[in-house]
């Protein structure tokens, strides 16, 4: 997908600012989790949009061509949370401080159920300097696309195969990428949009199996990240 077009984050744009700035500055010590994602904001053509990232195709990782956000496990070298999401950024998508509108802001740590994980879940808005995001390794991320805040409003229900048998779970889907599970709660809890089980839609077959860590299906699992 081009991920190009609309004009980037200036360095303080008013509602974009304001979904930022209402969060901490904050760098939490890992032992308080064990990953951690950002969410990167622009200013689209017509509202607020989020970065998202499309796991390359791999039948070794259980996340293999999911969406998330762009982020991923502590590594014994990172002295924080923050410095995960800044390792992480750079590592898949190319970006680092000097292409974000100041300090990621601390949103807080989410619990991924399908990974049995704890994430630190990090906003920043894109600078106006910024480069833009994009794939470095094919191998681990196959594309990078924006994500329309009012998308998050539509709700698919997706059939998903479980060991439950075939189980329909919320999602978002948006040129043809699926979005459902942590991320997707993530996001939806980040913009302060309702419970999602209030929400319904016609079924959209999907054949892929999304499994945890100990390689159970999990029918409402997705990517921390």
């Amino acid at each position: 997908m081009n991920v190009s077009g609309p004009a980037r984050v200036g360095d303080a744009p008013a509602e974009l600012g304001a979904l930022v700035d209402r969060f901490p500055t904050l760098a939490p010590p890992v032992p308080t989790a064990g990953a951690a994602v950002t969410i990167v904001l622009r200013d689209g053509r017509s509202e607020v949009e989020t970065l998202l990232i499309v796991r390359a195709t791999n039948p070794a990782d259980p996340a293999s061509g999911q969406v998330g956000l762009p982020g991923g496990h502590v590594a014994e070298s990172d002295d924080s949370l923050l410095a995960t999401a800044l390792r992480e950024l750079e590592e898949e998508v190319g970006l680092t401080r000097l292409d974000l509108a100041g300090d990621p802001r601390y949103v807080g740590t989410r619990y991924a159920q399908a990974f049995r994980l704890h994430v630190g879940v990090f906003v920043a808005g894109l600078g106006s300097a910024g480069r833009a995001p994009t794939s470095l390794d094919a191998k681990e991320v196959a594309h990078v696309f924006w994500l329309p805040r009012s998308a998050l409003g539509s709700t698919r229900r997706v059939l998903r195969d479980t060991v439950r048998g075939p189980t329909e779970v919320n999602a978002t889907v948006v040129e043809g990428q699926i979005l459902w599970g942590f991320t997707r709660r993530v996001l939806r809890d980040f913009f302060g949009l309702p419970p999602e089980d209030e929400m319904g839609g016609p079924a959209l077959p999907v054949g892929s199996v999304q499994k945890d860590p100990d390689g159970r299906a999990d029918p409402d699992g997705g990517r921390p990240g």
